[in-house]
């Protein structure tokens, strides 16, 4: 940094000593602030070539070294306690004496407030004690742990849901029901994920699902804040693990929004369609590339992607996840941990039905068809699609010259009413139509050419 301006503000106390390791500062300005006590020392050894500390409530002795030696590069007007210095500066004469007893003084009223301090942080220390010791058993419902995780217990999920009430509830996932939660001690809104342990694999899920999240970190990816796994009031076992809340829903909601729906949210535009379409793929290249332990997470799909309130799209839900085979050999976790291969009608890779092992194509075939869902506006399972046809296919056949039969009406009523306010060439087409044509062409071209097949490192490429 080479020049800093905070004039004007109600900055208190001293500027921080943090400040004197910045050796490229030219220009530094602090004027009509609140900042008091002493100019710190280390301005002078900086390589200052303006400084303003006008009008402030500095005191004590200005130094006389560095930026100092210039009264027309140094601003020190309005401090009436300052003294001493250059000549030029006509500040008054130290009296040092006056000083020492300054800081006697000072001295002793932090003496003074660090006793108070400490009596007091004494008697709240007793209080809490002595609330704990009565309250024992009802604190222990909450806590947090060594690494940093919140604890949470069953009776704290239950109240933060409202009973699990289906007032909260946000979707219905492979194994368990997501309720929207408010957890009293932190008071932080949540999305909680209750495991269905009925449901077979259920517990596999959960801890295949907590030995991914514990181990990854990336933008694009749902944050695990804490996990429970007690019993409930009548013994059962109960799994939860709670999430960062995601404002603006699933990227289902969106594609495919109910009657409610349409009145609650506006429509995805071309650009955040895209643009949620390289969060993704970024979620997607961390997995094999970028961590030590390439995972696929087996499940991509609409439902999967919840979108914050930017609408950038995180990828959650590692209930099927699976280590690649070959990263085996390095996870110490028991290989009961991994739940045999399943998936989502329509998006799950066809060699996997073919007994193919698992693999990142797999999960980039998945991509294919999240991506020409997003454009297209229809889901792989649509009624529309029998006799061999499907989504790729259907895809393919309209990308020659009847793409805007293909794509998602949403965006062509976008497209409508862009053209409204754009001028029509001679030739009776619309220059931002033809760019716009051009982009989906593009994006449905690639994705449906590689959906039938994806060998080698193609993958790579298509993810690019």
């Amino acid at each position: 940094m080479e020049r800093l301006y905070v004039q004007d503000n109600f900055f208190e106390g001293s500027p921080p000593s943090t400040m004197s390791s910045m050796r490229g500062l030219q220009v530094l300005n602090v004027s009509n602030n609140r900042f008091s006590g002493q100019i710190p020392k280390y301005l002078a050894s900086l390589n200052l070539m303006n400084l303003s500390l006008s009008y402030d409530n500095f005191e004590g002795a200005l130094p006389i070294g560095g930026i100092f030696k210039s009264t027309t590069s140094t601003s020190v007007a309005g401090n009436k306690k300052l003294c001493g210095g250059l000549l030029d500066f006509q500040l008054p004469k130290c009296d040092y004496e006056e000083l020492k007893q300054r800081r006697i003084s000072g001295t002793a009223k932090v003496s003074i407030s660090v006793v108070s301090a400490l009596v007091g942080v004494a008697c709240i220390f007793s209080l809490l004690y002595f609330l704990w010791f009565r309250h024992n058993k009802k604190a222990s419902t909450s806590s947090s742990s060594e690494d940093g995780f919140l604890h949470v217990s069953y009776h704290s999920l239950l109240k933060a849901t409202g009973g699990f009430s289906s007032t909260n509830l946000l979707g219905v996932g492979n194994f368990g029901f997501v309720y929207r939660g408010l957890l009293d001690q932190t008071q932080l809104i949540v999305a909680v994920k209750i495991l269905n342990l009925t449901c077979h694999g259920a517990s596999n899920s959960f801890v295949a699902e907590c030995e991914v999240l514990r181990r990854i970190q990336h933008r694009n990816l749902v944050k695990v804040l804490t996990v429970c796994s007690r019993f409930d009031f009548k013994g059962n076992d109960s799994k939860a693990l709670v999430y960062e809340f995601m404002e603006n829903g699933s990227l289902d909601e969106w594609l495919h929004p109910v009657a409610s729906q349409y009145t609650e949210r506006s429509k995805l535009s071309l650009l955040e369609r895209v643009n949620i379409s390289i969060d993704v793929a970024c979620a997607l290249d961390y997995f094999p590339h970028h961590y030590e332990m390439p995972i696929v997470h087996c499940d991509l799909k609409p439902s999967n992607i919840l979108l914050d309130d930017e609408k950038t799209g995180h990828l959650g839900d590692f209930g099927l996840a699976r280590f690649l085979p070959e990263a085996m050999h390095k996870l110490l976790a028991n290989q009961s941990s991994f739940v045999k291969v399943k998936g989502s009608f329509g998006y799950i890779a066809l060699e996997y039905g073919m007994g193919s092992v698992v693999s990142t194509q797999g999960d980039v075939y998945s991509f294919g068809v999240l991506i020409l869902e997003m454009f297209i506006g229809k889901r792989p399972t649509d009624d529309m699609f029998e006799n061999g046809l499907d989504l790729h296919h259907f895809a393919k056949a309209m990308l020659t010259d009847q793409v805007e039969k293909a794509i998602d009406p949403v965006l062509l009523q976008e497209i409508e009413e862009l053209n409204k306010t754009q001028r029509v060439t001679p030739e009776g087409k619309n220059k931002s139509w033809s760019n716009i044509q051009d982009c989906l062409a593009s994006i449905i071209k690639i994705e449906s050419l590689a959906l039938p097949s994806l060998q080698g490192n193609e993958w790579t490429s298509t993810i690019h």
